[in-house]
């Protein structure tokens, strides 16, 4: 009787797996499988390999690309070791672990490196700020000129015409990078040419616009940030349909407009506006700028535009940083005495010259002139490359001047 009962629980428990789990190891119910800590991350990390159902006390390998790193499994298969990701793993790595004929994988992500932050901004009395293609919204490029200069442009440049909204989302974006905002803003329609009538001086100064100005007013007011507003830039040449001279414009009208938009956007409280009244370098044949002075009331930064063009066009020549902008700022002086200089455009060629040299010699001068409060730089590549690093001895140059003038 008892040995029937014994007999029949034994088939009970044959029938429900319980012996074989008594008597099979434990490694060997269990598929080998790792699991790594953590599973992603930049290539050099440190990654532990956890491993289970292997075979019990003996050694394995991981493998790593071309490395290898040794284990010792327990007496239940189990084993932890720690690897290391090689350092020029990119994309999903694989990662396996073998003892014998046993092995298992993972697979690791390769997470890119976070960018280093840019420069930041200097506190230098000479402020550095560029042109760039982009703008402010273009991040990398921006990161690439902090880069090669050794610091953030504390001005970041904005070009808009009048068919153009208030470039709330570039100011914010200029705003969040340390730098002021510095809008051109262009009474044309680009790509218009010269000759547009609907844009002529006496247009805007009538009222013709006064609908564009009170948003544009508006809109900064309520942005309530610093903004160096550079209205109809450039105006004693003959290139641009707000100079005197062409497009019907006649003697007088620049300043009647000037003074009309200030107005406007005066009347909407756009008190954050810093006005900036920016002609070219005079040269033979230019518009004098005492006529289209608005008025000291009307300005608060005197600016400049000039390029050493060097012998990249037919009609120009090598010009040094001293013979371009000293006449220049001798004029300023004089119309606005007491306000502060900005030159607001400027590059040099590669051609006709050491553009090094000229890097070097620009800083250094302007950083001598007690009133002039900074410059902005060009860097495009346009009628010429007038980039930064449009060479390397050009940007290392550029690099080590903003360097000296901080020191």
């Amino acid at each position: 009787m008892i040995r029937s009962l014994k007999t029949f629980v034994l088939a009970l428990l044959v029938a429900s797996g319980l012996v074989l789990s008594v008597v099979q190891p434990a490694s060997a119910a269990t598929s080998p499988q790792i699991t790594l800590n953590p599973a992603s991350g930049p290539a050099g990390s440190a990654v532990t390999v956890a491993g289970t159902g292997f075979k019990a006390s003996t050694t394995g390998t991981v493998i790593v690309g071309s490395a290898t790193f040794a284990f010792q499994t327990s007496s239940t298969g189990a084993f932890s070791t720690g690897i290391t990701i090689p350092a020029a793993s990119t994309g999903s790595v694989t990662i396996t672990a073998k003892t014998s004929s046993i092995k298992a994988s993972a697979t690791f992500v390769v997470q890119p490196a976070p960018a280093p932050a840019p420069p930041a901004v200097s506190s230098a009395a000479l402020r550095f700020g560029v042109a760039n293609p982009g703008g402010p919204l273009a991040s990398s490029e921006l990161d690439e000129v902090a880069t090669l200069a050794g610091e953030s442009p504390s001005m970041v440049m904005i070009y808009k015409d009048f068919l153009q909204a208030p470039p709330v989302a570039e100011m914010d974006a200029a705003r969040s990078r340390g730098a002021t905002p510095l809008v051109t803003w262009e009474p044309w329609a680009w790509g218009g040419g010269v000759n547009q009538p609907a844009y002529a001086l006496d247009r805007v100064a009538a009222g013709d616009f006064d609908g564009t100005i009170t948003q544009w007013g508006q809109s900064i007011a309520a942005w309530g940030k610093p903004v160096m507003l550079r209205f109809a830039h450039e105006m004693n040449g003959n290139w641009y349909p707000w100079a005197e001279g062409v497009n019907g414009n006649q003697s007088g009208d620049y300043v009647a407009a000037w003074r009309h938009v200030h107005d406007v956007v005066a009347a909407t409280g756009a008190g954050n506006v810093q006005w900036v009244w920016s002609p070219n370098v005079p040269y033979f044949g230019s518009t004098d700028l005492a006529g289209l002075f608005p008025g000291a009331g009307y300005v608060d930064i005197v600016a400049l535009d000039g390029y050493n063009w060097g012998t990249s066009q037919t009609w120009s020549s090598w010009v040094s940083p001293v013979d371009l902008f000293a006449p220049g700022i001798s004029q300023l002086r004089s119309l606005a005495p007491g306000k502060p200089v900005l030159v607001a455009e400027t590059a040099a060629s590669e051609l006709g010259g050491s553009k090094a040299t000229w890097n070097t010699d620009l800083v250094s001068y302007l950083a001598a002139q007690p009133d002039v409060m900074g410059f902005v730089w060009f860097h495009m590549q346009k009628e010429t490359d007038w980039r930064i690093n449009s060479s390397a001895s050009s940007a290392t140059a550029f690099k080590s001047a903003l360097l000296a003038r901080r020191s």
